[in-house]
Formats: C-alpha cells, structure tokens, sequence
C-alpha cells in the first residue's frame, strides 16, 4: 500500500513538469527552477518508493530494518564487528546517545542508535554480540559478549 501511494506521489510533480513545458515556460527562470524543485521532489519519492521494493523483495519490515536478530528473554539481538563508536552529547534533561556501526561478513552495515556511553563496552575492529531492550523508549544496552 505504501509502495503504491509513494509511486502515485511521484508522478504528481512529474505531471507539473510535463505543465510546465506543454505551456512553454521552461525557457524562463521561473520555469527551470520550477521545473528542477518538481524534479527533485520526484526523485527523491520514487527512490523511497525503490527502498520500499528492495525492502519487501527482502522480508525487511519498517522501523526493524536495521539488521537480523532475534527477540530472546534479555531482548534483540545484534552480532558483528564493530567498525565505529560515535558518541554524542544530548540536551539537559535529555539522555546521552552512541552511534554504532555493525558490519557482518560483507552484508549492509548496522546502524544502532543506543542510550549512553559505549566507547569503552564496544572496541572498535572486535566481533561483538549486542543485546538489547527497550527502556523509555531507547535502545538501551543490555549486555555486550565477545565472539
């Protein structure tokens, strides 16, 4: 259903481009970046439209896609090499989040956004298996083991 909507959303500025050049105002200014605006809107809902494809043709489904794991009594699970740690400071009041970079033998790297500090729980370049759980909302790390 949201392949369809998504396609059926891209043709809508490609119908105001093909206006745009049936009235003859492609020559001017306005015309052209009209016609540039329209062109980017469109690319950039069909190629949504293309990871939804890719998405369904793999049996990926919406938020989970970050990778294969499975739900055991601590949580989801995640294993791979560990190829960044990026911390990042949040706001007052606001929890603190790292950004890790899962590789597993030449499949599309993981992306977890977890809540804390990890630099120190997961060494860049080692083979980890990550648990999670959920907690207010974020990712919350629940156990690191080395493989």
């Amino acid at each position: 259903m949201m392949l369809l909507l998504l396609l059926a959303l891209a043709c809508v500025p490609l119908m105001g481009v093909v206006w745009i050049a049936l009235y003859g105002s492609v020559t001017t200014v306005d015309g052209l970046f009209m016609s540039l605006i329209l062109l980017a809107m469109s690319g950039i809902l069909a190629t949504t439209a293309l990871f939804e494809m890719r998405n369904k043709m793999l049996g990926v489904s919406g938020a989970s896609s970050a990778g294969s794991g499975s739900n055991q009594a601590g949580g989801l699970t995640r294993r791979g090499k560990v190829e960044d740690v990026k911390f990042y400071e949040s706001n007052v009041g606001q929890p603190n989040k790292s950004i890790v970079m899962l590789s597993d033998h030449g499949r599309v790297p993981q992306t977890l956004v977890l809540e804390g500090d990890l630099r120190n729980a997961l060494p860049v370049g080692q083979r980890v298996e990550i648990v999670l759980r959920k907690e207010r909302g974020q990712n919350v790390l629940a156990g690191v083991s080395r493989i």
